[in-house]
């Protein structure tokens, strides 16, 4: 398991490596911040008095090695839209993005362990129809539409929660159940699949002829059982919650990473975008990484070699 740890721990740097040279090729030909950062009204020695000082006019190896040096060192330069350092500015928001992640997380959860283990338990009837059915129909809706039309519902005819902006917890429930939504949709068929692939299993026909009762049945035996999948697509959905909540985020004003970033593209203030990329990388890593644990800890059969 040491060794396990470690060589995943070294392959954080190379995968790294190459995020920051994609970031750094994204930024290099997106155009020229000089544009952006001077008045139009400019003269052209005052741009390249610029260009000059910012090492935007020497070779592309060279500024994509001062780029690397500065990023070891958590230099992603300064933002010319708030006039601050870069990364201070994405980790003073990555709580919010965090916060958002964690209460959609909880409520997928909650929506679809006792909605999969119901429908499993009740294969083929109506109740296992509707649910499934209404699987399908909340993996296929956008987060941005459902979104909308919950602040339409819940925000501007029943007027009971906010529209957007963050505070207190009745700010947090619109664009948790926007994001969880979509989430829980996909682990409630996972969850159904894997119990009915349990259920056929001989040990459980055995634990039937010996009496077990059904509560016994389903939660010890065939959930515990079924909980390997579960985790892998709860870390890979909450890696997506993490990095891809750019829109939900932008429809309720949500102050995380998201919605900086979006901000960040659209006025192509790049520093901020190659900041805000590389700590939700990170970020992705790290919860890939607490999700091959988890495995062993809920598996000890489980062996990394």
């Amino acid at each position: 398991m040491k060794k396990y740890l470690l060589n995943r721990i070294l392959q954080i740097i190379p995968v790294l490596f190459i995020i920051s040279f994609v970031v750094f090729v994204l930024v290099y030909v997106a155009g020229d911040p000089v544009a952006l950062m001077l008045p139009e009204d400019a003269s052209e020695s005052d741009r390249q008095a610029m260009r000059d000082a910012l090492g935007l006019n020497d070779p592309f190896y060279i500024q994509y090695f001062s780029f690397l040096g500065d990023l070891m060192q958590g230099n992603f330069g300064t933002s010319f839209r708030y006039n601050q350092p870069a990364l201070p500015l994405v980790l003073e928001r990555l709580p919010a993005t965090m916060e958002l992640a964690a209460a959609s997380m909880i409520i997928a959860i909650i929506i679809s362990i006792p909605m999969g283990i119901y429908s499993a338990r009740k294969q083929n009837t109506f109740a296992d129809l509707f649910i499934t059915g209404g699987s399908v129909l909340g993996k296929a809706m956008p987060n941005f539409w459902l979104g909308i039309l919950l602040i339409l519902l819940f925000a501007v005819n029943v007027q009971f929660f906010p529209v957007s902006g963050r505070g207190t917890f009745i700010h947090l429930v619109l664009p948790a159940l926007t994001l969880g939504t979509g989430i829980a949709a996909e682990m409630t068929r996972l969850i159904r699949s894997n119990m009915l692939e349990i259920f056929s299993q001989d040990y459980i026909r055995t634990a039937k002829s010996k009496g077990v009762s059904n509560q016994v049945l389903v939660y010890k035996h065939a959930f515990r059982n079924s909980l390997i999948p579960v985790v892998t697509i709860m870390g890979l959905q909450l890696s997506h919650l993490v990095s891809g909540a750019l829109i939900t985020e932008s429809v309720f004003s949500w102050p995380g990473i998201g919605l900086l970033l979006v901000q960040a593209v659209n006025g192509r203030d790049m520093a901020v975008v190659q900041a805000a990329v590389i700590v939700i990388a990170l970020i992705v890593i790290v919860i890939n990484l607490l999700t091959d644990i988890l495995y062993r800890l809920l598996d000890p059969r489980i062996n990394y070699s």
